[in-house]
């Protein structure tokens, strides 16, 4: 593949630059919490973001896209990403969508596509419980059909924006006696149902983004079953591949990254400039090399995209090289700051607003989220190098 962008793509990037320093507040450094001011003011950039068409820039014109390459998309995901721009609806516009436009009935497809593209409604996802995780087949969550309707009952955990979202998509057992990868079903349903109910979880930074749902004899017509009963497990591992594809993990690193070469070029510590320390300048520039590594493999999985391709062990590999490389970059920085990386956004005393020290604590989530690291090893071993399982 050619990895140099036409002026298509190179206009992107300078159009969401301009985005940045139009419509955001200056200076714009991605300090949104998880306020209900804060979700408030994602959804209104949301709207800003949806007529400027960039949401959905590559679905097809029918679907209320504009007919744009997938390189293109992933240069506006990556400078989104970069710049810590707010609105974008990540389970619904990156994972469900592009399954629905594959598993999807053509109601199903005319339902939820459009309103997606004007930016309504919040999704979550249902996968992960109490005690299924990276054994996601062992899920216990359960449907059972009654008439035209399925009746759900189960509980699932680590759900991101549960409180905030409008609908959900989940996997359920409709076959309790079937191999436990073939009798799973794949179901979309509104999130204001009767006998649906979200509990806070409360992250180590002190933040709340996830929830516990539990589903308590939930009635979900069967129209809202995705792709055929039983048959859940492949449109949940398409929508895998969608989730662990993409460039925001590397373009996040690297912008944390220069931010903690700035910290080294404008500090000392016992009289010597930080960037002089040939340690921090030798790890420096070997997180740089990875951080281009990352960027690399992540425009490879997108022309593979664009190729009608699916990267799946490449989905596993971009995903594991880059959700480690987040972790790295914040561990370093919080060796390079030193006792000062530790403290608090609110001390007068910490550099980078506290930025690393957030980071450090946020990033333990993101090589567990959509897939253990150990799991993405594992599809690499077997589905790219052909190693038998163990």
């Amino acid at each position: 593949m050619d990895f140099s962008l036409g002026p298509i793509e190179e206009k992107i990037r300078k159009d969401v630059k301009e985005f940045v320093r139009e419509e955001l507040p200056s200076p714009w450094e991605g300090s949104i919490g998880s306020g209900d001011d804060d979700w408030t003011f994602s959804l209104k950039i949301r709207k800003k973001l949806v007529g400027k068409g960039w949401l959905t820039m590559s679905w097809p014109e029918e679907y209320g896209g504009m007919g744009a390459s997938i390189i293109a998309q992933t240069v506006f995901n990556e400078e989104m990403a970069y710049h810590r721009i707010p609105g974008r609806d990540g389970f619904g516009l990156k994972m469900l969508a592009p399954t629905l436009m594959i598993h999807g009935t053509d109601n199903q497809k005319a339902k939820y596509l459009p309103p997606l593209a004007r930016g309504e409604g919040q999704w979550c996802q249902g996968y992960s419980e109490p005690e299924s995780g990276s054994d996601l087949a062992s899920l216990q969550c359960n449907a059972v059909e009654d008439g035209d309707n399925f009746i759900i009952n189960g509980t699932k955990v680590w759900t991101t924006n549960a409180h905030r979202a409008d609908h959900i998509f989940f996997l359920a057992r409709t076959d309790p006696d079937a191999p436990k990868h073939k009798g799973i079903s794949f179901f979309l349903t509104e999130m204001k149902k009767p006998g649906i109910t979200v509990d806070p979880i409360y992250s180590m930074d002190g933040s709340h983004h996830i929830n516990m749902i539990n589903f308590d004899n939930v009635k979900v017509p069967r129209t809202n079953l995705v792709g055929e009963k039983n048959r859940g497990w492949y449109v949940a591992a398409t929508l895998l591949d969608f989730e662990r594809s993409g460039i925001e993990h590397i373009a996040g690193a690297k912008r944390l990254l220069e931010e903690i070469i700035s910290f080294a070029l404008n500090n000392s510590r016992n009289g010597v400039l930080l960037a002089n320390d040939p340690l921090i300048r030798k790890r420096l520039s070997e997180m740089a090399i990875s951080v281009e590594t990352g960027r690399l493999l992540s425009y490879r999985i997108a022309w593979m995209q664009e190729q009608e391709l699916v990267p799946n062990k490449e989905a596993s590999m971009g995903k594991l090289f880059g959700t480690e490389l987040l972790q790295k970059v914040a561990a370093l920085g919080l060796e390079i700051l030193g006792m000062f990386g530790q403290l608090e956004p609110d001390s007068k005393y910490v550099p980078l607003k506290g930025r690393i020290e957030k980071a450090a604590m946020f990033f333990v989530s993101v090589t567990l989220a959509g897939g253990t690291s150990e799991i993405q090893r594992n599809i690499i071993a077997t589905r790219g190098l052909g190693l038998p399982r163990l």
